[in-house]
């Protein structure tokens, strides 16, 4: 009898297929306006510009939440209360160096701005802009990130 072919999901081409997906925490940092409305802070990429939430990798030793308000910090010059259970999350597709291209999964922290430093560590590598949830939502690229500010609105514990 022949020996069986494996399965493409076992076999090595099959594993390489496979895409392995990477995880990100970011920050959604909030402020209300002078009237009254709420402002989402938007930073560019580093090597695109398009605009983005501060993110970045989880941290060794700290809760998702910490490390996302520490993205928010060195990305964005912006210091606040952070939720500690994420709204939401989406994808994107992350370019290496190298040119190959993963999958992120990005966990979304709401992030209650308290303070807006006059300088931090990537204020010369990025522009910010607070602009209302409606105007931010058309500026992002990712559908998933644009639904989850369209809908902050309807977030029952947002308090700001």
């Amino acid at each position: 009898m022949p020996k069986q072919k494996k399965s493409p999901s076992k076999s090595k081409a099959g594993k390489k297929a496979l895409r392995k997906i990477l995880r990100q925490v970011a920050s959604l940092p909030l402020r209300k306006s002078k009237e009254g409305k709420i402002e989402v802070l938007l930073v560019t990429s580093r090597e695109t510009r398009r605009w983005i939430i501060p993110k970045g990798w989880p941290m060794k030793g700290k809760k998702q939440h910490e490390a996302a308000a520490i993205e928010a910090e060195e990305e964005a010059g912006v210091i606040g209360n952070t939720g500690k259970k994420a709204i939401g999350y989406y994808f994107y597709d992350k370019r290496r160096a190298s040119g190959q291209v993963e999958l992120c999964r990005v966990s979304v922290y709401l992030l209650t701005a308290v303070r807006e430093l006059d300088n931090w560590p990537e204020k010369n590598q990025r522009d910010s802009r607070w602009v209302s949830t409606e105007i931010a939502a058309e500026m992002v690229q990712e559908f998933e990130l644009a639904e989850l500010i369209r809908n902050i609105g309807s977030i029952q514990h947002l308090s700001i």
